[in-house]
């Protein structure tokens, strides 16, 4: 083996390993910006608003007073699950494809992020 190069690394391990630095504090300054950013999604034709954070946290959710029957509690219920699933969605999506940037080839490793 050639001194400080390992088989099939084409290169040596200094220079691998300062690229594995250079690429975790990247992806932890994406994941740092993604987590202040938001989604929002709407169900019920604008009737119920939902806001989640790039962490999955609810931020906010707006209801219409309209859409408020008691009579009718279940729809509304319905409403604000579908939504807020859909937000939580849009946000995994959102965050997925921001350290996508970052990774670059490292897709084909499950789990990473």
């Amino acid at each position: 083996m050639a001194k400080g190069g390992f088989p099939g690394f084409g290169g040596n391990m200094n220079n691998l390993m300062k690229q594995a630095q250079k690429m975790q504090k990247d992806m932890e300054k994406v994941q740092e910006e993604v987590h202040q950013k938001t989604v929002e999604v709407t169900a019920g034709g604008g009737a119920i608003t939902v806001v989640v954070s790039g962490k999955k946290e609810l931020v906010k959710i707006d209801i219409k007073p309209e859409v408020v029957d008691p009579e009718d509690v279940e729809m509304l219920q319905d409403l604000i699950l579908a939504s807020v699933n859909e937000a939580i969605r849009k946000a995994d999506e959102m965050v997925n494809a921001e350290m996508s940037k970052v990774a670059g080839g490292l897709n084909g490793f499950p789990g990473l992020f």
